[in-house]
């Protein structure tokens, strides 16, 4: 027994030493091409040095990427093997190294645009009827990779299907249209890491990516699920991809020394496999302490990891792998009889023809590793079985094409097909894959559960025992974790206590580091919406390091307002002097001089400049938009009454004047009771006026919460300025026209000049009002409401002081002047004088 033992060990040892077919077993014809992408080699030769656009070299074999190419060729040779599924047609397969490099994975992807039967790839103008080399795509694995092939396949809309790209960015539809995948993307697994540190309360914590797009993008997404979450990242740090570069050892050595310098106990891993690969060897080799290592990408899984000198020192690992992860029914049994066959030198000159008729010489990219290696190499990948997803990209191709083909049970009719017309197929209809329905969803993915998986040791032994799911929300079985050290769960803290009114503001990455500062002017710290202070509605106001908000007092002109009560006696002497005025005048009605000036006219002005100020009340006190709108309406009409007077003795003027002969014949308009027709067509025109003003867009209130720290300012906005023009402009040309008749008018020195109290009465309201629409249109407080009674009262006060106190004062004072010679054609030259 024992020689007969020794010599089957014998022939085993020399057939593992004999070279195999394995490489020629990635090529096959057939009636449709489905196309692969599998990274069999990996260690390029250092790309820089590149200076011809020679093949990329691979040093070393990948296992891993050789046991997915064999998930691929299982499938498909169980598709052809098939009764149902595509019957009566054969699956084609050209599989091609990628190498884990974009440069590498872009030239079997050119092969794969060709046109079928041609080495070369048509340059149309429409690629409808273009029937390329393959049919579909299957992989690749890596995010980067994809990032490079996918825009060049959804340019023809060619089915690619990645089995481990897990980016987001790919799940944009609209610039990979074509780009689907068997996993889901980073945001369910980082939304899953998220939930496992709240698990176990872990918030001081350090993430770790490879510097590409994976890792990048995964660190992003982490850090925006963390800060809802308050995690505190200690430390961000990237792993270089080429780990060959002069810098690329100093980074890393780096990268730990700062890891080891935040003292975290958690570490999570966004890396691809050698990137995970180089910083666990790093860690070990630098003396990094015991931490938790969550794992998110394959490198979990990888026996690459796993083989590291040492592993088993780096402390607890932790890790998601997603439920399509199970074994395959059958594969490690086809891969057993493969590894058998290979060995025949029938089965490989078969094979060898199988693999010229593909054309292969075109782009040599065969595994060339894979001829060396025996199924002991690979036998406990096979046990782990990660092939799913592979196989479950296969399938969707090819249901996807049977529905194409309109294919029954039975038979499959060998029509020519694109492959832009399987997308409706695989975007819509679900597919079922031993017994399993699985359906690509709106960004193309299939989402699916995780495993929580320990790396767990046993005599040396490494295996993966499960310890929770993630199927939406995280399930743990705590009591499967056995950590490498007691106080593990207990998290580093790094912060003080704020008092109430203050906001935490983290300090660099350290999302739980943070400085207390005092919560702004109009916020206030609501315990409720910790970390940022709650703004104050706009009703109300806040000082700085608040806990409440208070509400805004109202602010306009009080009556009780000193202010206010300086205006009002400002005002009560104004109306009191016009009472006066108006008495005075009454009393002397009769006399030349009131005559001369207007008669009853002036008793109708005197009423009006007394309405004028008694106006200024509507500008004090608690506004509303009436009151705005009344606040214009009544100081136009108010003026208009006045300066209608005006116009009258301003045409008597010009009549007697510039126009002697023509005098007789219209003095009795301006001097006689048909005077107040004239007057009342005044007012009446001012009222359209108003009416226009009204309909246009009249004042109304606003509420100002911006000039104002802890108040509301109410105040009356204009409406429309052409409406406000409008109805002041008529006040303004009434007054033009009076100061044009009358500021030429020259008398004798023995004659008063009534003129002239018109002239200085209209200069004075023009440079009133000159001042005040400089100072109306930029004020926004209370004092806009003193500007307009200040206005108003310095109208009416140069009206009475430059027109008819002088004339008060005649009365009064000079009643020997109040003569009829003296007021008798007061307006008119001397006839000597224009005779000289």
């Amino acid at each position: 027994m024992v020689p007969a033992l020794l010599l089957c060990l014998s022939f085993g040892y020399v057939a593992a030493l004999k070279p195999v077919c394995l490489s020629a077993q990635f090529s096959r014809p057939g009636d449709y091409i489905i196309g692969g992408l599998f990274p069999f080699g990996m260690d390029t030769t250092n790309l820089t040095a590149r200076s011809e656009p020679t093949t990329v070299v691979c040093e070393r074999l990948f296992v891993d990427g050789l046991v997915w190419a064999l998930g691929m060729k299982f499938a498909i040779d169980q598709i052809n093997n098939s009764t149902s599924l595509l019957p009566g047609v054969q699956l084609g397969y050209d599989m091609h190294d990628t190498c884990l490099e974009p440069l590498a994975a872009l030239q079997p992807s050119l092969l794969f645009l060709t046109q079928n039967g041609t080495t070369g790839i048509g340059v149309l103008s429409n690629y409808t009827d273009y029937q390329p080399r393959v049919t579909a795509v299957i992989g690749p694995h890596n995010s980067d990779l994809c990032l490079v092939t996918a825009k060049l396949f959804s340019f023809l809309l060619i089915p690619q299907v990645s089995y481990g790209a897990s980016s987001e960015t790919f799940s944009d539809t609209e610039l990979y249209p074509s780009f689907y995948r068997t996993v889901a993307s980073d945001k369910t697994l980082v939304h899953a890491v998220v939930l496992l540190l709240d698990e176990f309360k872990w918030n001081w914590i350090a993430t770790v990516g490879s510097d590409d797009k994976y890792g990048r993008e995964a660190q992003e997404l982490f850090s925006s699920a963390a800060m809802n979450h308050s995690l505190c990242i200690a430390f961000e740090g990237l792993i270089p991809t080429d780990l060959q570069e002069p810098e690329a050892k100093n980074q890393m050595e780096d990268t730990i020394k700062l890891i080891n310098n935040t003292q975290v106990n958690v570490i999570v891993i966004f890396a691809s496999i050698k990137s995970a690969q180089a910083l666990l060897e790093h860690s070990i080799r630098m003396g990094l302490s015991n931490k938790v290592w969550i794992g998110t990408g394959a490198w979990v899984l990888s026996d690459m990891t796993a083989s590291i000198p040492n592993i088993q020192s780096i402390g607890t690992v932790l890790g998601f792998r997603p439920e399509v992860n199970t074994e395959v029914p059958g594969f490690r049994r086809y891969v057993a009889n493969l590894f058998a066959s290979v060995q025949q030198d029938k089965f490989c000159q078969e094979s060898e023809e199988f693999y010229q008729l593909m054309g292969s010489d075109v782009l040599d990219t065969r595994c060339k590793h894979c001829d060396n290696i025996s199924l002991g190499n690979i036998s406990h990948l096979l046990r782990r079985s990660h092939v799913k997803p592979v196989y479950i990209a296969v399938y969707s191709v090819a249901q996807a094409l049977h529905r194409a083909l309109g294919c029954t049970h039975q038979a499959c009719p060998k029509a020519p097909i694109r492959s832009w017309q399987l997308l409706h197929f695989m975007n819509t209809l679900p597919f079922e894959v031993n017994g399993q329905r699985f359906k690509f969803d709106q960004s193309h993915s299939i989402d699916t559960d995780y495993k929580l998986i320990l790396w767990s040791w046993r005599n040396g032994t490494l295996t993966y025992l499960p310890v929770g799911t993630y199927e939406g929300s995280l399930s743990i079985n705590k009591s499967l974790i056995h950590f490498h050290t007691a106080d593990q769960k207990e998290p580093l803290e790094c912060f003080r206590n704020c008092t109430p009114g203050q906001l935490k503001i983290s300090k660099g990455f350290h999302l739980c580091c943070y400085d207390c500062t005092d919560c702004p002017e109009n916020t206030y710290w609501n315990s409720r919406a910790i970390p940022t202070c709650t703004p104050c509605l706009q009703h109300q106001w806040s000082p700085g390091r608040s806990t409440r908000c208070f509400k805004r007092r109202e602010m306009f002109l009080f009556w009780s307002q000193p202010l206010a009560m300086v205006l009002l006696t400002l005002m009560a002497i104004t109306i009191s002097l016009t009472c006066l005025i108006a008495l005075l005048f009454l009393k002397n009605l009769d006399t030349p001089l009131v005559q001369a000036a207007g008669g009853t006219l002036n008793l109708f002005a005197l009423f009006t400049l007394a309405l004028l100020s008694l106006s200024c009340c509507l500008y004090i006190g608690r506004p509303s938009s009436n009151l705005c709108m009344t606040q214009q309406m009544a100081y136009a009409l108010c003026l208009s009454g006045c300066f209608s007077t005006f116009f009258i003795k301003s045409l008597e003027i010009v009549l007697v004047t510039e126009f002697p002969r023509c005098a007789p014949t219209f003095l009795g308009w301006v001097t006689q009771g048909r005077a107040w027709l004239l007057v009342a067509l005044c007012i009446f025109t001012q009222c359209l006026f108003c009416l226009c003003y009204f309909h246009l867009g009249p004042d109304y209130l606003v509420s100002d919460y911006k000039s104002l720290p802890t108040e509301v300012l109410l105040l009356c906005n204009t409406g429309s300025w052409f409406a406000f023009a409008l109805l002041h402009g008529y006040n303004g040309c009434l007054a033009f026209v009076c100061f044009l008749c009358t500021f030429m008018v020259q008398t004798s020195a023995k004659r008063y000049n009534i003129a002239r109290g018109i002239t200085f009465a209209i200069l004075i309201y023009f440079i009133t009002w000159i001042f005040f629409i400089a100072f109306f249109s930029t004020l926004k407080t209370v004092l806009r409401s003193v500007a307009q009674i200040g206005a108003t009262l310095i109208t009416s006060l140069g009206i009475l002081g430059s027109y008819y106190i002088p004339k008060c004062y005649i009365i009064l004072l000079k009643p020997d002047l109040n003569t009829a010679e003296y007021f008798h054609n007061s307006i008119t030259e001397e006839p000597e004088e224009d005779s000289q």
